[in-house]
C-alpha cells in the first residue's frame, strides 16, 4: 500500500478506530483493489463524465464524477446508515474527487501532516 497519511496528532483510539477502519479500507480500495479491477481512475471518471456529458447534454468533469459518486453514497445512506460500504465508497470518492482537483497544485495537501502537535 502507498504511504500513510501521518497524522499531527495522537488520536485516541478507542474513539477513532472505527474511523481509522473505514478510512484505511477505503484507501486499500481505491489504492489497490478497485485500481486492479477498474483501471486508471482518472480515465475512468474521464469516461463516465463524458458518457454523463452526452445524456445531460452539458459539460460534466472528472470532478464532478467524484462529488456526484460521494452524494450517491451520502443519498444510500439515508435509508441504510449501518451500511459500511456506503461510509467506505464514500470517502473513496471523496479521496478521488480531491486528488483531481488539486492535482496542478504545487504546495502539499496537507502542511500539518509533516509536524507534530504536542
Amino acid at each position: 500500500m502507498g504511504e500513510q497519511l501521518e497524522l499531527p496528532f495522537d488520536p485516541p483510539l478507542d474513539r477513532t478506530l472505527k474511523r481509522a477502519e473505514i478510512l484505511r479500507t477505503a484507501e486499500k480500495y481505491i489504492t489497490q483493489d478497485r485500481a486492479e479491477q477498474h483501471g486508471n481512475m482518472k480515465d475512468n471518471f474521464t469516461t463516465i463524465a463524458n458518457y454523463w456529458s452526452e445524456h445531460l447534454e452539458t459539460k460534466v468533469t472528472a470532478v464532478d464524477v467524484a462529488i456526484m459518486m460521494s452524494l450517491l453514497k451520502i443519498a444510500r445512506l439515508k435509508s441504510s446508515a449501518s451500511n459500511a460500504d456506503n461510509w467506505v465508497d464514500g470517502c473513496g470518492y471523496m479521496a478521488c474527487g480531491g486528488e483531481l482537483a488539486c492535482e496542478d497544485r504545487t504546495e502539499p495537501y496537507f502542511p500539518l501532516a509533516s509536524k507534530k502537535v504536542k
